[in-house]
């Protein structure tokens, strides 16, 4: 390994995750950590850790200086951006490759290029990838807007074209609307992205969100098959699963094929995300954007496939090539992980900040927990809501399902609501189980289900 020393820009499980990959590895580590982290396990699980600032996420997470500056006092050659703060920030991955350091994950210029979705659609357009019929590129106003709803028709999304997240999204089944949610759509996503810039794309009925895992080193690429994360609320994902169980095995190969080919056609090096709507009906997919990190979910697809996925971001940003062939990936069962989060159901989700008087932790074949709690953590009030990733795995779905909701029985997480009823209503409903599912079935169950998700 090329890397000896790497810089974790996060907090949270994702730095934990990192910490212990890079440590596996041989790599030593430094965490940084703000005010109100002072006390988090990444702190202590780190070789060294360095406090960058005040609670406010732009004064420490999102100051990049102070990370930089915390990178060369400590002797780093190497850093880790985890995901959300500067993950795909492509100012900051020239800035880390300015100072001299190892970026781990993709160029300032694969992020921006992938990170804008009006440019993203264009190079998986070249690439031959299906993609949502909309735009052509940015929607310059309202009347610009009026000319691409003569060809989508309604109902139609109006999205920013850069960061995610859900943000900067409107759907509009009218003209009043339309006209409505555009200036709304702008102003949001200039308030959360510095960008107002804005596309539009029809709106698929009832599709499923399907992803491609891929890793590559530049030059050469592989897919790590799909997951799937239809059951969102407000366009934030909460389940996920692999691999899909909506897929043909000849269209998975196209699905998995396309993610490679967009990856090779823009020198793409790390870990990435090919994310696409899948249309039941009609049995089409459509490229929707690419995430340009490792993303939250990515342990179901370490789970079917047994690739430790950070890992291989570390080699392959250490100088080593591809170390696995696509004809060495091939998926074992199924996983399906839940994201547990510090929020009470029963009050519309409302963040749930407080000490962890108690935690016991599920185990047993199967089972994986990723988290930086411990007893008489106290989760601070300043940052996601995220606790935890509980994820099983087993031959099959139905056996993942019932190792699922045993697992999150098992769990205990003392002094905070969480969402964990939530879960286990969701893996006792029929659909649910039968997996007859989309993108938007979670708001309408909620609504109808408000009760059981509580607890």
């Amino acid at each position: 390994m090329m890397l000896k020393k790497l810089l974790v820009a996060n907090r949270g499980e994702i730095a934990v995750r990192i910490i212990r990959a890079a440590q596996d590895l041989g790599i030593a580590t430094v965490a940084v950590y703000s005010a109100a982290d002072a006390g988090a396990l990444h702190v202590e699980l780190a070789d060294e850790a360095v406090n960058i600032g005040p609670p406010a996420a732009k004064k420490s997470y999102l100051n990049i200086e102070a990370i930089l500056t915390a990178a060369r006092e400590t002797g780093c050659d190497s850093v880790h951006p985890g995901y959300g703060f500067l993950a795909e920030n492509a100012a900051f991955s020239d800035a880390v490759t300015g100072a001299g350091l190892v970026f781990v994950g993709p160029s300032g210029d694969a992020i921006r290029m992938m990170g804008d979705k009006v440019s993203a659609r264009s190079a998986a357009a070249a690439a031959g990838v299906p993609v949502v019929p909309g735009s052509a590129g940015r929607v310059e106003g309202l009347e610009a807007g009026r000319e691409v709803l003569a060809e989508t028709g309604f109902p139609v999304m109006i999205k920013a074209a850069a960061g995610g997240g859900g943000r900067g999204i409107r759907i509009a089944n009218s003209f009043a609307e339309f006209e409505q949610a555009f200036p709304q759509a702008e102003a949001e996503a200039l308030a959360a992205f510095g960008d107002g810039g804005l596309y539009m794309e029809k709106v698929i009925g009832k599709a499923r969100h399907v992803e491609v895992q891929i890793l590559a080193d530049g030059s050469d690429a592989i897919h790590c098959y799909e997951r799937e994360c239809s059951l969102q609320r407000r366009r934030q994902k909460v389940w996920e699963e692999a691999p899909s169980r909506a897929l043909s095995d000849g269209l998975r190969e196209e699905l998995c094929a396309s993610a490679v080919a967009l990856a090779k056609a823009v020198k793409y090096s790390g870990a990435g995300t090919v994310e696409y709507l899948y249309d039941d009906e009609a049995d089409r997919f459509y490229f929707i954007e690419m995430n340009t990190r490792i993303q939250v979910e990515h342990p179901v697809t370490e789970a079917i496939t047994g690739i430790d996925l950070v890992a291989e971001m570390l080699r392959i940003a250490g100088g080593e090539k591809l170390r696995i062939r696509q004809g060495d990936v091939s998926v074992k069962g199924h996983a399906i992980e839940v994201r547990l989060n510090a929020e009470d159901p029963a009050k519309e989700f409302a963040p749930f900040p407080g000490q962890v008087a108690e935690l016991r932790v599920p185990g047993g074949p199967g089972v994986r927990f990723d988290s930086m709690l411990y007893q008489g953590y106290q989760v601070p009030p300043f940052y996601d809501s995220l606790l935890a990733k509980l994820i099983v795995h087993a031959e099959t779905r139905e056996a993942a399902i019932v190792r699922l909701i045993r697992a999150l029985n098992e769990l205990k997480i003392g002094g905070l609501k969480t969402t964990k009823p939530l879960f286990l209503a969701l893996a006792a409903d029929p659909a649910v189980r039968a997996g007859d599912v989309h993108t938007r079935w979670l708001e309408g169950w909620l609504i109808e289900n408000a009760a059981a998700s509580a607890g």
